[in-house]
C-alpha cells in the first residue's frame, strides 16, 4: 500500500498556542499567531537571522527569528510572530505552510534538549532496535504520527458502525480463567489465594458467549487480547481485535455485520475507495490459489490436471494429485533449480517446470522431462492452463492438500512482489472442515473450537466421515492477510454432546475444562455467532506497512523484550514470597 497523507485533524487551538503550523497560509496574512512546538530545522539566513522550522503534529512553519536565539534541534518552543508571505521564489510546495512565513518573533523556549541519537529525517534508514529503544522519539516521525492517528481513525469508524447496528459496548474481564484456546497463556499469580493463578485473556470467547446467555442480543468490544506465542511480523504478545457477538443470527448475518465495519473503516481512511466483499468456498480457495488466505491481487491460479495424467509414464506424476499452474513472470535455470529446492523443503518430492516454446507454429513443452511425455499429455497440458510461447509451467504430484499448499507457497513467494500495492482486495473465505486432521489415535482434532457449528447438511456424516463435515466457520482475508475468524456456536446441549462424543472429550473432561459455559448453556442459550478481526493488522495493511508494530506505540522486539523499559524484568525474593512464588537460581546476565 502507497503512503497516505497525515492524519492529523487538529482540534481548534488552545491553552499556549493559537494556531497549528499547517493551518497557516495566505489567508491569514498579517495576523499574530502562537504556534508551539519542536525545533525541527536551523538555517542561517543573513548575518542577523536564521530561518528556524517549527514542527507539530500538523506540520512544520518557517519563522525568522534574530541570530541572537539561542536555539538547537528539538527543543521545544512557543514561537509568537506575525504571518506575512515568503519572498519571491522561496515558496515550498511540499509544506501546506509553505507560502507562508512567521516574522517578528517573540521565542519562549519551553524545554531544551539534548542532541537526540539519531535524526528524524524520513529518509533515514534507521536501525529498529535504536528506533525501539528510544520509541517516545522515534514517534516524533511523521510516519508514525500519521500511523498511530490512522490507527484512531480506524477504530472510531469501527464504534461507530457498531453502534450504527445496534451493537452495545461491553468490556469483560483481563483477569480471567484458562481457556481451550489453543495458545499459551500469561499466567498471573494470586497473592490472596497463593498457589493459584488467573490468565490473561487470548479472547473474550466464552464471555462473549455467556453474554448472549445474559440477554445482550449485539455485543462488541474493542478488546485487548494477550497470547504467550513465538513473535513475527504480524503477531504480538499483546494485540487488539474487533471482538462481535450476536444472538438469533445466521453466519450471514454476521458476514453483514463485519463487512459493514470494514466498509466504514476504508471510507474513513481512503474516501476515494469503493471496496466488493465476495466470498469464496475454503475448497475453491485451496483448489485456486493453495492457501486458505490467498492473495489474490496477482494471476498464476493453479490447475488440477491429475486426470491428464491418469496413464502417464513419468514416475514422478503417479500420484493422487497433480497440480500445475503458469509462473507470473519469466523464471531463468537458477531461478529454477532455487524453485526445486525449495518445494522440496516444503515437503515435495520434487518440483516438475516445462517451458512453452513455439516452433513452426506449434506450441511445445521444453525440460528434462518433456521427452517422457506423450503428445497428448503434453498438447491437454498446454489447453487446460491456456499456455502460451514463453510461459514456464510448474507442477506438483503428491496427496491434493500437500500438492496445492506446496504450489500456493510457490506461486506466493513468485507473485507477491507484482500484486498492485494499492488493491484492497476483502474477501470471506467459508465452509471450512469442523476438523483439521485426526491424532495419534485417530482422533478428529477440531479446526477451530469445540463450540463450532457443523454445516447442518453434514451431520449424518460426523460418525462415518468425520472430516468431510463442513464448519460454519468463516475467515475474513485482505491482500493474503488473514484479518479474523468467527463461527455459528452451538447452543443445544445434544449437538455439543455429540461433539465431544466425536472429539474425544469425556463427560468429566468437558465439565472440567468447559463447566461454567455448560451450565450457563442449561439455563436457555439463544442460537448465536461471532467474529473478531485483528485490528493492527487491518491498521497495518491500510497504512502500507507490513510489520504490525509500526502501528503499535510501545511494542515488543521478535524477541518479546521492551528495550525501552528493559522489560521483562526479575523482581525481589520478597515480592515472589508475597506471592506464594520461589525464586529460582537465577543466571548472569
Amino acid at each position: 500500500m502507497q503512503p497516505f497523507d497525515n492524519y492529523a485533524v487538529a482540534p481548534e487551538p488552545a491553552g499556549l498556542r493559537t494556531a497549528y503550523a499547517s493551518s497557516l497560509n495566505e489567508s491569514r496574512v498579517g495576523e499574530v499567531v502562537q504556534v508551539c512546538g519542536w525545533v525541527n530545522r536551523i538555517r542561517e539566513h543573513g548575518e542577523h537571522l536564521v530561518f528556524v522550522d517549527v514542527r507539530d503534529f500538523t506540520g512544520v512553519v518557517q519563522c525568522v527569528v534574530p541570530r541572537s536565539e539561542n536555539l538547537h534541534p528539538e527543543w521545544v518552543v512557543q514561537i509568537t510572530g506575525t504571518v506575512a508571505e515568503r519572498p519571491d521564489g522561496t515558496d515550498n510546495a511540499q509544506l501546506a505552510s509553505g507560502r507562508i512565513e512567521l516574522r517578528d518573533p517573540t521565542v519562549r523556549v519551553l524545554a531544551e534538549a539534548e542532541p537526540i541519537p539519531f535524526s528524524l529525517d524520513e529518509r533515514v534508514e534507521l536501525d529498529e532496535a535504536t528506533r525501539l529503544r528510544y520509541r517516545y522519539i522515534d514517534l516524533r516521525r511523521t510516519r508514525m504520527q500519521r500511523n498511530l492517528r490512522l490507527r484512531s481513525i480506524v477504530n472510531s469508524a469501527i464504534r461507530h458502525s457498531m453502534e450504527e447496528q445496534g451493537f452495545v459496548e461491553i468490556e469483560t474481564p483481563l483477569l480471567w480463567t484458562p481457556t481451550p484456546e489453543g495458545a499459551r497463556e500469561f499466567l498471573v499469580p494470586s497473592r490472596t489465594q497463593p498457589q493459584n493463578f488467573y490468565v490473561l485473556p487470548q479472547s473474550p470467547q466464552i464471555a462473549k458467549q455467556l453474554l448472549m446467555v445474559a440477554g445482550f442480543d449485539r455485543y462488541y468490544q474493542i478488546a485487548r487480547c494477550l497470547r504467550d506465542e513465538d513473535l513475527r511480523a504480524d503477531r504480538q504478545f499483546e494485540f487488539t481485535q474487533l471482538d462481535l457477538e450476536a444472538s438469533f443470527v445466521t453466519q450471514s448475518d454476521i458476514l453483514n455485520f463485519i463487512s459493514h465495519a470494514i466498509r466504514a473503516v476504508v471510507q474513513a481512511v481512503r474516501p476515494e475507495t469503493t471496496i466488493a466483499i465476495d466470498t469464496i468456498t475454503w475448497r475453491d480457495a485451496m483448489n485456486r490459489y493453495g492457501s486458505d488466505k490467498p492473495d489474490r491481487r496477482f494471476g498464476a491460479q493453479l490447475h488440477d490436471v491429475t486426470s491428464i495424467f491418469s496413464e502417464t509414464q513419468v514416475k514422478a506424476l503417479n500420484a493422487p494429485s497433480v497440480q500445475a499452474m503458469i509462473a507470473p513472470s519469466p523464471l531463468s535455470r537458477a531461478r529454477l533449480d532455487e524453485l526445486v529446492d525449495r518445494a522440496k523443503g516444503l515437503g515435495a518430492k520434487g518440483l516438475l517446470w516445462l517451458r512453452v516454446e513455439e516452433i513452426d507454429g506449434q506450441l511445445s513443452l521444453n525440460s528434462p522431462v518433456s521427452k517422457f511425455l506423450a503428445d497428448r499429455e503434453q498438447q491437454q497440458l498446454v489447453a487446460a492452463l491456456g499456455a502460451k510461447a514463453n510461459d514456464t509451467i510448474l507442477m506438483v504430484a503428491d496427496e491434493w492438500e500437500r500438492a496445492v499448499t506446496i504450489l500456493g507457497q510457490i506461486r506466493l513467494g513468485l507473485g507477491r512482489p507484482l500484486a498492485d500495492q494499492n488493491i484492497l482486495d476483502f474477501f470471506w473465505v467459508i465452509d471450512f472442515p469442523l476438523f483439521e486432521g485426526l491424532d495419534e489415535f485417530g482422533t478428529p482434532i477440531s479446526a477451530h473450537h469445540p463450540f463450532t457449528m457443523p454445516n447442518e447438511d453434514d451431520f449424518a456424516r460426523l460418525d462415518t466421515d468425520p472430516l468431510s463435515v463442513r464448519s460454519q466457520s468463516y475467515d475474513l482475508v485482505l491482500n493474503g492477510w488473514e484479518l479474523g475468524s468467527g463461527s455459528i456456536r452451538i447452543h443445544t446441549s445434544a449437538i455439543q454432546s455429540k461433539i465431544f462424543e466425536v472429539l474425544g472429550i469425556d463427560e468429566d473432561t468437558a465439565r472440567s475444562r468447559f463447566g461454567f459455559l455448560l451450565d450457563a448453556f442449561k439455563y436457555g442459550a439463544p442460537p448465536h455467532g461471532g467474529f473478531a478481526f485483528g485490528i493492527d493488522r487491518l491498521s497495518a495493511l491500510l497504512a502500507g506497512e507490513e510489520n504490525i508494530r509500526e502501528l503499535i506505540a510501545f511494542p515488543k522486539t521478535q524477541s518479546g523484550s521492551d528495550l525501552m523499559t528493559g522489560a521483562p524484568k526479575q523482581v525481589d525474593a520478597d515480592i515472589l514470597a508475597q506471592l506464594g512464588l520461589q525464586p529460582t537460581a537465577r543466571t548472569k546476565d
